[in-house]
């Protein structure tokens, strides 16, 4: 069988997009706004492969995924918006003019200073703040993360892990004073001071607080499934159960399974 580039087959693919927005009565119909759901979903397929560590899985979704940017640069091309070289166009020059480094003469000494000249790059291309751009409907976790980084790019950063764990413990201490004040307003408030520095200790730790949470919630997960499989074996369910007996449980459950 002939092996095809990747150019060759990244062309075919394109004419296939292009045949179907032609005439499959469904990807016809398709919007921009219509396709929003999808992307965010084949998105999140592409972090569960990831997750998983399946290359066979990561290929197929990263597939899913090229398919919807494929789907939007079509319908963009028919409304004579742009095509499909102007995105790779743009891309191209982007990397290359912010990647002086590499592609021009500035030095640089580390990770660090590689993310400051970025952030500089972007203010010298029209950003008016250093969060411009971080997407307003991340999730909660990724967005405090991105916002914390992007601040920290540019120097205004903590210096030394202790002190952002004094800050945690702090907005800890402010909280129980909101919750004994009762106004939910502030409770909500300083509920999110302790998340939002939470956030900040994680990355003073290398841990990524969107997926250190999405590990915890899918462990519970996995061993609330054992409970209820355990209780369904003595013809129980976990209402008809009581708390004392769903303890004994999970903590099989955590030496069974983790």
């Amino acid at each position: 069988m002939e092996s095809k580039s990747a150019e060759r087959l990244f062309s075919e693919y394109l004419a296939v997009i292009k045949r179907l927005r032609r005439e499959c009565p469904w990807d016809n119909r398709q919007t921009h706004e219509s396709l929003q759901p999808h992307l965010l979903e084949e998105t999140y397929e592409v972090l569960d492969a990831i997750a998983e560590k399946n290359p066979e899985h990561l290929r197929n979704e990263l597939g899913d995924l090229l398919l919807h940017i494929a789907l939007q640069t079509e319908i963009a091309s028919e409304e004579k918006a742009f095509t499909m070289a102007d995105v790779l166009a743009y891309s191209i020059e982007k990397m290359i003019r912010r990647h002086p480094h590499i592609f021009g003469d500035v030095e640089v000494d580390g990770e660090r200073e590689v993310r400051k000249n970025w952030e500089t790059i972007k203010r010298q291309e029209g950003k008016t703040s250093i969060v411009d751009g971080v997407p307003t409907e991340l999730p909660a976790l990724i967005k405090a993360q991105r916002v914390q980084e992007k601040a920290a790019a540019v120097g205004f950063d903590w210096r030394d892990k202790d002190d952002v764990w004094k800050k945690v413990t702090e907005e800890l201490e402010e909280l129980s004073a909101a919750e004994q004040e009762g106004r939910k307003e502030d409770i909500e408030r300083e509920f999110g001071d302790v998340l939002f520095a939470l956030v900040n200790y994680s990355r003073f730790l290398g841990v990524h607080a969107e997926f250190a949470l999405r590990q915890s919630v899918d462990k519970f997960g996995r061993r609330f499934q054992f409970i209820e499989e355990s209780l369904s074996q003595k013809g129980k369910s976990p209402a008809e159960s009581t708390l004392e007996e769903m303890d004994l449980l999970w903590n099989e459950a955590k030496k069974r399974i983790g």
